[in-house]
């Protein structure tokens, strides 16, 4: 059993999607080049992150709650893991734009498919933000001079 899959289809050409010269402005191309300059940086901020987590120290085993706590008490880091959050969210969620824009033939499918996306990236976002500004070490029953 074989699946066929529709090759994307090139708005310009299609009588659809022509609305004017103007509609679109430079969104498009805008998307385009944030993809490849966020990829790059994600390059960077990811090999960072595997770096500190699992090549210094003692490893993979250093990992625990602990560890977490000992690194975002570091703004440094906090700022670092909200980088790579935030960029790869809109990376990712540009990246599914664009098959949604493809591939979905209706506009009230394009329509309900992107507002599920940005709903759910606008969530994550926040709720993993929330987490690195709020996170606090000392848990509920633990030793509450150790923390203040």
């Amino acid at each position: 059993m074989s699946v066929n899959i529709a090759a994307p289809r090139s708005q310009r050409l299609d009588p659809k999607y022509v609305r004017g010269p103007k509609s679109r402005g430079n969104f498009e191309m805008l998307a385009w080049l944030f993809m490849r300059l966020s990829g790059v940086v994600l390059v960077v901020l990811i090999f960072g992150h595997l770096f500190a987590n699992l090549m210094t120290g003692t490893g993979i085993n250093a990992l625990s709650f602990g560890f977490v706590a000992g690194k975002w008490a570091n703004p440094v880091w906090q700022f670092w893991d909200l980088a790579l959050l935030w960029l790869s969210m809109l990376h990712g969620t540009n990246g599914v734009r664009t098959i949604i824009n493809d591939y979905a033939e209706k506009h009230a499918t394009r329509a309900w498919l992107k507002g599920i996306l940005y709903v759910a990236t606008i969530f994550i976002v926040v709720l993993g933000s929330l987490v690195i500004f709020t996170f606090d070490p000392c848990v509920a029953g633990s030793d509450l001079a150790q923390c203040r």
